[in-house]
């Protein structure tokens, strides 16, 4: 694959990816701070990538999948898993699905109560909706967390699903206590692309939509991820239907984080590889005060699946730090 592919995949997708291209020149990622590495004491980051795909089973949820209806009258399909405060939703990234956050159920439903959902579009939720746009994805998960009896909530989102929550979150007004971001987060205090140059980038995802998510979704891993894990994830999201797909990108590279962030008065911590772009943590601050980083160097984008047992750990620390500062 070109270097020229990588950079454009890394502008068209700077909000689903995490900005997930490879740098330019080698060696030139920022390093991590040492505010990021004290960030959550006691959960270091460590060399040790995963190389398969979780097998274990998840949890059985409390009951059958459940519906929540969304502003716009698409049914959203979640499960909830264990009890207790908070309540922590899980929100899937862009052509992924609720089973991406299989290997945290068993952790976090021992401790709290958990949710996943589908967002409209993907898995099991409906797809009736002409408009792709954040705001109503941010819908979806406001109509699950209204179904729910917590009174405090988490919400956590990999890659698209981190602006989601931002979307979210004031929709749902002071049960939220903080907003968790998994490889996301990294346009924050930039603007939008404009929509011609998101056109032309779109371009090649609308003329051959599997062969580019399949020459796409390498670029998320490690080279010492396994290939087959890779492939799965590749196969996985080349499944989603192209329009809504496509749709989404569009949507998702418009949004304004501008306009977005006045909005959202929780602290957001996030949990970084160091795959692709690592946040700028000065620029998050000036929109965001309380905002913390934490990098899991050597894996890839999808850390809670390729290295569950040194992301898990640290997902949990950081939820117990917002449900303390919240008291």
């Amino acid at each position: 694959m070109s270097m020229s592919f990588r950079l454009t995949a890394a502008v068209l997708l700077c909000i689903v990816v995490a900005a997930c291209g490879h740098s330019p020149v080698p060696g030139s990622r920022p390093q991590q701070s040492q505010a990021a590495q004290a960030a959550l004491p006691g959960v270091a980051p460590t060399h040790a990538p995963a190389t398969s795909y979780p097998a274990a089973a998840p949890p059985q949820a409390q009951s059958g999948p459940l519906l929540a209806d969304s502003t716009d009258g698409v049914h959203i399909e979640y499960n909830v898993y264990g009890h207790g405060e908070p309540a922590v939703v899980l929100i899937h990234g862009w052509a992924c699905n609720a089973s991406y956050w299989r290997a945290q159920l068993a952790d976090l439903s021992s401790r709290y109560t958990t949710v996943t959902l589908d967002l409209a579009g993907h898995g099991a939720s409906g797809s009736n909706r002409s408009d792709w746009s954040l705001a109503r994805y941010g819908d979806d998960v406001a109509a699950v967390v209204r179904k729910l009896p917590n009174r405090q909530v988490v919400l956590v989102g990999h890659l698209m699903g981190g602006p989601v929550a931002l979307e979210a979150a004031p929709l749902i007004g002071p049960r939220v206590i903080g907003i968790i971001g998994v490889d996301t987060f990294t346009s924050l205090g930039q603007p939008p692309l404009p929509r011609p140059v998101l056109e032309k980038e779109v371009a090649p995802f609308r003329a051959d939509f599997i062969g580019e998510m399949h020459r796409f979704v390498p670029l998320l891993f490690t080279h010492n991820t396994d290939p087959a894990f890779v492939r799965k994830v590749a196969d996985d999201m080349s499944r989603t239907s192209p329009p809504i797909a496509i749709a989404t990108l569009l949507g998702l590279n418009s949004v304004d984080f501008a306009t977005l962030l006045p909005h959202v008065h929780v602290p957001i911590i996030a949990i970084d590889s160091d795959t692709g772009q690592i946040v700028n943590e000065a620029l998050v601050r000036k929109s965001v005060p309380r905002f913390r980083l934490v990098v899991v160097k050597g894996s890839g984008q999808f850390v809670m699946l390729e290295d569950p047992h040194r992301f898990n750990p640290i997902l949990i620390r950081a939820i117990a730090s917002l449900a303390s500062s919240s008291r």
